[in-house]
């Protein structure tokens, strides 16, 4: 009953297999071989944008800095809500690799709102040399809360960006969750609705280490006024996250776009959580995030929790949480491609038990 991370599951076999097989004779490195050359076609086909680039890198930390580096200068800032993974949980990776841009939160939880984005906006970028300058919008969907934004959402904040002229970066660690929640393409998610770099993930999803980095106008012009392309393949060699091995990581993604793989991946995990969900409702149990994907916030007694954390299931709390065992905590349960339908009733069981 594990329910930490989708980080935290093992690779499918479908993986471990295509790097079996690249692991023979020899390949060109630095991404020069030919498994990466078909993975990039591959992404390309799949977000229907034939111009894109695509590079791969091995965290999501490394994808979503890296990309907005090349779209932000150091005396830019970045747009995004107050619960976004960059700002959270990236250790001031983008601050870092942008050489000192800073981040504008956009108030309100892990979601924007078009009012709320445009206020962010106007409200920097207006005081001369003295303050930030205007920088890239960054939406996160799957958010940190276990939200999904519909493609109607994120086109909206893609507008609120163009009308002043600010790229749009998409942090899509989950990306395959949400579309499958929406039912909609990674191309419907992303460039035909204004986005300009997408991470598209695969460690969350079920890979080892492997995140696509998709720049679907590669010829813009970048901060430094290198092409996006050039300033990007720059800063990953420069970070150091540019693979000598290169065909390894590729191999990942060659299963993962094989016969849809990252779909049915991301389906097993979201239909995992609608069980979750459907059976703490039934309970009464009062869920969060109501437009989630695989990851659900649930609130019980600190009581409740201790004793299902006792039964085997394994969660975080967030926050600071209480001491009194009637007070109320909340729990985060994410669910991943390998979480089980055994593992979901015993889950249920456990809370019916306590609760």
């Amino acid at each position: 009953m594990n329910f930490a991370s989708d980080n935290a599951g093992p690779v499918p076999a479908q993986v471990l297999e295509a790097l079996a097989r690249v692991n023979t004779g020899y390949a060109a490195s630095y991404g020069g071989d030919d498994v990466t050359a078909e993975v990039a076609d591959r992404v390309r086909d799949l977000f229907e944008a034939p111009g894109a680039a695509v590079y791969l890198v091995a965290t999501g930390t490394a994808a979503n800095a890296l990309a907005l580096a090349t779209l932000c200068p150091p005396f830019g800032t970045i747009f995004c809500t107050q619960h976004a993974h960059i700002h959270e949980d990236e250790c001031n990776a983008p601050e870092f690799y942008t050489g000192g841009a800073k981040l504008t939160l956009v108030p309100e939880g892990d979601m924007m709102t078009p009012a709320t984005l445009r206020a962010a906006i106007e409200g920097e970028g207006n005081r001369g040399v003295h303050g930030p300058q205007r920088g890239p919008v960054s939406i996160t969907n799957v958010t940190e809360g276990g939200n999904v934004y519909s493609v109607g959402e994120v086109a909206a904040l893609c507008d609120v960006a163009q009308e002043f002229g600010l790229p749009v970066h998409l942090d899509g660690a989950r990306l395959a969750n949400a579309c499958v929640k929406l039912g909609c393409t990674p191309a419907e998610m992303t460039w035909k609705i204004g986005v300009d770099i997408a991470v598209f993930g695969g460690t969350k999803n079920g890979l080892m280490d492997a995140e696509a980095v998709v720049i679907f106008d590669p010829d813009a012009p970048a901060s430094s006024g290198y092409t996006r392309a050039q300033e990007f393949e720059l800063r990953v060699k420069r970070a150091g996250h540019l693979y000598s091995k290169h065909r390894f990581v590729a191999a990942q993604f060659l299963a993962y776009l094989e016969d849809g793989l990252w779909r049915d991946l991301a389906t097993r995990a979201n239909a995992r959580c609608e069980t979750l969900a459907a059976g703490l409702e039934a309970m009464g149990v009062e869920i969060v995030n109501k437009t989630r994907a695989n990851m659900l916030f649930f609130r019980a007694p600190l009581g409740v929790h201790d004793a299902v954390k006792a039964a085997g299931a394994v969660y975080h709390l967030m926050g600071n949480a209480p001491t009194s065992p009637k007070a109320v905590a909340t729990g985060r349960l994410v669910c991943s491609w390998s979480t089980t339908e055994a593992d979901v009733t015993s889950f249920l069981e456990a809370v019916k038990a306590a609760h």
